[in-house]
């Protein structure tokens, strides 16, 4: 499709006019969701457009995307240890993060969270535990329980000379949507239990009592939509209750959870929408209803830095790109050392202020 039907649709437009290539591309499709041709694909010539016009404008891609004066680097969220269906392991959740908030620059934060990675696989292998890594870079072992996952990273974060709770935040994304069973959620680790909406609400409450955790992406189903209306207004004050499957960073889906009172945070993902144009209508549409926006890459990923340039240019401050490891990972945290390195005194490290506003954030 990007050599045939996209390449005519875009011929003669001016590569300056992201919007009007853009609504070229979507006119092409003809369908709501990109169905005919596929977001991939679109994705491709609209990102693909942008590049180019950033070389032809002599700019990078952050500043053709909409950054100015001021360079805000996202604070990294790495995913250390992996769970779910990203590792071949007995955890429930699918991504444990590590978040360098009380870092100076993006580049000490980076140092700290692959010195904490690092701690992590020496604490691991001192207790008989697998070093292997999951589909995002992080380790994958076999443990107890969701809490033993939490604990060892805990005591990483110690053993490399950092405080959890001050220097580092931690994250969660749970996935519930895979391990969801009609409207209840079967976990495993830990022992077998079977919770209703409600029962999760009351697990991740114990969790944020017990850990420093700043940040819960999709809790639920993404069907459950009252579920996530009842997660919110019990947890929104303490925690980042970000939606990933909930909305597809969809700008309709991020419109009604607005409204509805669903989530507080959007994750953004290029390909789920398909366009520039709109994902940055999306991050714009998220930040005027006060709800945080997070980067994101794919667990099947690439070694393309886009996502390093769209969290910049959006000033979304918070960037999920893996662990400090594996290639397609590692690439997205070069560039924004590069980015850092290139800005100087015009660069600043977001920090803490993604979470400012919240009780576990503030402690």
């Amino acid at each position: 499709h990007a050599t045939g039907v996209l390449r005519e649709a875009v011929m003669g437009c001016d590569a300056l006019d992201q919007a009007g290539v853009d609504q070229r591309l979507l006119a092409a499709d003809g369908t709501p969701n990109k169905i005919r041709l596929g977001a991939n694909a679109i994705l491709g010539v609209s990102l693909g457009t942008a590049r180019a016009a950033a070389a032809s404008s002599g700019v990078p891609l952050h500043r053709q995307l909409g950054s100015d004066e001021e360079i805000l680097l996202p604070v990294p969220m790495m995913n250390i240890l992996n769970g779910g269906e990203h590792a071949d392991n007995n955890v429930d959740i699918q991504e444990f993060m590590i978040l360098p908030v009380g870092a100076a620059s993006f580049a000490e934060g980076l140092r700290a969270g692959s010195e904490i990675y690092h701690a992590l696989k020496k604490v691991l292998r001192q207790q008989g535990l697998s070093t292997g890594v999951g589909d995002e870079g992080g380790f994958a072992p076999n443990l107890s329980s969701n809490e033993q996952a939490l604990d060892v990273i805990m005591e990483a974060v110690e053993k490399a000379g950092y405080r959890a709770g001050d220097d580092i935040l931690l994250a969660l994304d749970v996935a519930a949507s895979s391990f969801c069973e009609g409207r209840r959620y079967r976990l495993s680790a830990g022992g077998e239990r079977l919770l209703d909406a409600d029962g999760m609400i009351e697990y991740y409450r114990e969790l944020l009592s017990c850990y420093p955790i700043v940040s819960l992406e999709d809790g639920l189903d993404e069907e459950d939509w009252e579920g996530w209306q009842r997660l919110t207004g019990a947890l929104g004050g303490q925690v980042q209750v970000v939606g990933d499957d909930v909305f597809v960073t969809n700008p309709d889906m991020v419109s009604r959870g607005i409204a509805d009172g669903v989530a507080n945070s959007v994750l953004i993902k290029f390909n789920q929408v398909g366009t520039v144009t709109e994902t940055l209508e999306t991050i714009a549409l998220a930040r005027a209803a006060s709800y945080t926006q997070v980067v994101s890459h794919r667990s099947g990923e690439t070694e393309d830095t886009s996502i390093a340039d769209l969290a910049v240019a959006g000033k979304c401050g918070q960037i999920k790109a893996g662990a400090p490891c594996r290639g397609e990972r590692v690439a997205k945290y070069n560039r924004l050392l590069r980015i850092e390195e290139e800005a100087g005194a015009r660069a600043r490290y977001a920090g803490r202020t993604p979470y400012a506003r919240l009780v576990a954030g503030a402690r």
